[in-house]
């Protein structure tokens, strides 16, 4: 079935800019684009439906490319400790910290993870999100695990979004461990991820390369194991360190390197050279106070794509509004609004493998795309909070938001 949006301008998003169209037409088949172009040279199809969006700007659906969406409890009282002057190893010593967060996932039943998991994702779903990543990485042990892998899964088939689910076994070092993380690098290795990319669980592995996680040597033997299964592999790198983590990543063909802040130039070359996308994250960056930036310009210069995302999670980025990691990262990392909204679209996809079909208002792209009452995309970046106006296109069918409650 075909039908046509008209009446409206579009930010395309093609190339990584906004790549306008004015007095715009776009008009799809089932789920896919299959023209876009001025208005004034629409040609003439047999559409079930003309909808006139009123000259709204049309942008495509915003993808968060990292996202630890599904977990058990909340870290709201750690978040009050720190800021009465309580330290993070305090905090741990106390039973806190991830170890509170993975002691609670744990706990939860399957049905109670969703249910949690599925309120914060209709908050990124209002806020103009159609596609987004979850990561495992709470469980820590293979039910739990595959339990967070289910519910990424039960996700994206019970709402309109795009999920893909990224097995981050390689998070932290579980309790049972304690003391032997070589074992337990080879039981996510050797045992975890085989069994849980044959149920079909998994579209990439993940790792948090740090001092306090995971050193280089151990997270080459998960990207190894990843490797044998034929499965993209992504990393936390460079967050609170150099460890050179993203040129590892990038040895390895890595979809994205993710969070940066102590990212060095040979790095960066690395990154370029393998395709690996840059992702940014400035809602860690503020809740940690972090003084370090991430090095712009450095990406800027040797072309490394620039992703941007709200790494949701319980303890350090409690973010539910993609559009305000948008504000963010122009004001904290100095990107401009284009770039920002290009780090939510075309690069956010290609940091999930998803630049063939997403990301971008192309004909034969999926039909994904938001119609926002503004007078100009950069104030999709402008606004701070609050909910723009929008109408959300989902495969090419208008959402209903509020029968989602």
């Amino acid at each position: 079935m075909r039908q046509v949006w008209r009446h409206c301008h579009a930010a395309t998003m093609a190339g990584g800019g906004y790549a306008v169209i004015e007095r715009a037409a776009i008009v799809t088949r089932a789920d896919r684009i299959e023209w876009i172009g001025p208005e004034a040279e629409l040609p003439g199809v047999d559409a079930a439906h003309v909808h006139d969006l009123g000259g709204a700007w049309v942008t495509p659906g915003l993808i968060d490319c990292h996202t630890h969406l599904v977990f058990g409890g909340n870290r709201s009282t750690e978040f009050e400790q720190r800021l009465q002057g309580v330290d993070y190893a305090t905090i741990a010593a106390q039973g806190g910290g991830i170890a509170s967060t993975v002691r609670a996932t744990r706990e939860a039943s399957e049905d109670e993870l969703y249910v949690s998991a599925r309120k914060r994702a209709l908050h990124l779903l209002r806020d103009g999100v159609t596609t987004l990543e979850v990561k495992s990485g709470y469980g820590l042990d293979l039910p739990n695990e595959r339990k967070m892998l289910r519910v990424a899964r039960r996700l994206g088939q019970t709402l309109p979004l795009t999920v893909q689910a990224t097995c981050l076994a390689a998070h932290a070092l579980p309790p049972e461990f304690r003391g032997r993380p070589d074992d337990y690098i080879d039981e996510v290795a050797r045992r975890m991820l085989p069994v849980l990319a044959a149920e079909g669980l998994v579209d990439a592995v993940d790792a948090f390369c740090e001092h306090l996680a995971f050193s280089p040597e151990q997270v080459e033997r998960v990207f190894q194991a990843a490797r044998h299964l034929d499965l993209p592999v992504k990393l936390h790198a460079e967050q609170l360190s150099s460890l050179h983590g993203a040129s590892l990543a990038a040895r390895y063909g890595a979809l994205s390197a993710d969070h940066l802040e102590y990212l060095t130039e040979s790095d960066v070359l690395a990154m370029a050279q393998a395709g690996t996308v840059a992702v940014l994250l400035p809602g860690a960056f503020y809740a940690l106070r972090e003084t370090q930036l991430p090095p712009l310009e450095l990406l800027r210069r040797h072309g490394v794509p620039i992703a941007i995302s709200t790494d949701l999670n319980p303890g350090t980025s409690p973010v539910l509004s993609l559009r305000l990691m948008l504000s963010m990262a122009c004001t904290l990392f100095k990107m401009t609004p284009e770039e920002a909204l290009a780090g939510a679209t075309v690069h956010a996809a290609r940091a999930l493998g998803l630049q063939a079909t997403h990301g971008a208002l192309e004909a034969g792209k999926v039909a994904d795309f938001v119609a926002w009452d503004i007078a100009h995309p950069s104030e999709l970046a402008y606004w701070i909070g609050g909910d723009l106006p929008k109408r959300v296109i989902r495969h090419g069918a208008l959402l209903d938001m509020a029968a989602l409650a």
